[in-house]
């Protein structure tokens, strides 16, 4: 894997990792009943869709890169610009739309009034919310999982897929590159789960008092961090076709 592929997957990891609303919902599921191992099992959920992506891709490419503007190749690089404009439009359409008062599903926007502490549900709205927030409060593991399934953020984790089409299995060095991918990509929630297992009582007064600032700058980070990665996928993309 080259050291372009390499810097372009990084990148992708850190947004991942950095997106506030997974970090958001993760700090209440290790604040709940058994917040070690819920946390746990929503990591491991977490993971499992990066590694379940990686191997897709791989299988699919034999592990070997596609040929310089061969048609596998030139797929790969439309569908990243595709995904590339996607996340633009995407924080573009959010800033908009925040600035109306509305959010993307033409509701009144909560996010930068989102409630803190133990009364706010860690998950997608309606009863669907409401279900996994329950059992999580009675130290249930396999909602955690499930939960962390709903939040990974699909359109960065695409481009991570994408990015790895051009991955050459042959190399070792390609699988501590794949390895490394994963274990940024779930940095921020390692740390938080660390934390909640070595002082658990300071940890989850913490962390619900940094959850409700993260929930006040939610959306600025979605916006800018859709729109940075979004650009640099579009510009990359862009290049590589028109070289």
């Amino acid at each position: 894997m080259g050291s372009p592929m390499v810097l372009d997957l990084m990148l992708v990891a850190l947004a991942i990792t950095l997106d506030p609303l997974p970090l958001m919902a993760f700090v209440l599921v290790v604040a709940s009943a058994r917040g070690v191992r819920t946390g746990l099992a929503f990591i491991a959920g977490w993971t499992a869709c990066f590694v379940a992506v990686l191997v897709l891709v791989l299988t699919l490419t034999g592990g070997r890169p596609p040929e310089p503007r061969s048609p596998p190749s030139t797929a790969g690089l439309a569908l990243r610009l595709a995904i590339g404009a996607g996340l633009v439009a995407y924080g573009v359409r959010r800033h908009l739309l925040r600035r109306r008062g509305r959010d993307a599903g033409g509701r009144r926007d909560r996010t930068a009034r989102a409630p803190s502490g133990d009364d706010a549900s860690p998950g997608p709205s309606g009863g669907s919310s409401s279900f996994l927030s329950s059992r999580l409060e009675r130290g249930a593991v396999w909602p955690a999982a499930v939960l962390a399934v709903l939040l990974q953020p699909w359109g960065l984790v695409a481009a991570g897929g994408l990015t790895v089409v051009d991955a050459d299995g042959d190399h070792t060095s390609t699988w501590f590159v794949l390895v490394g991918f994963c274990l940024l990509a779930t940095a921020s929630l390692l740390v938080v789960e660390t934390y909640i297992a070595v002082r658990p009582e300071r940890a989850r007064r913490r962390l619900l008092a940094m959850r409700t600032w993260m929930a006040d700058h939610a959306h600025q980070a979605i916006v800018a961090g859709s729109v940075l990665i979004g650009l640099y996928l579009v510009g990359k993309s862009a290049y590589g076709l028109a070289g």
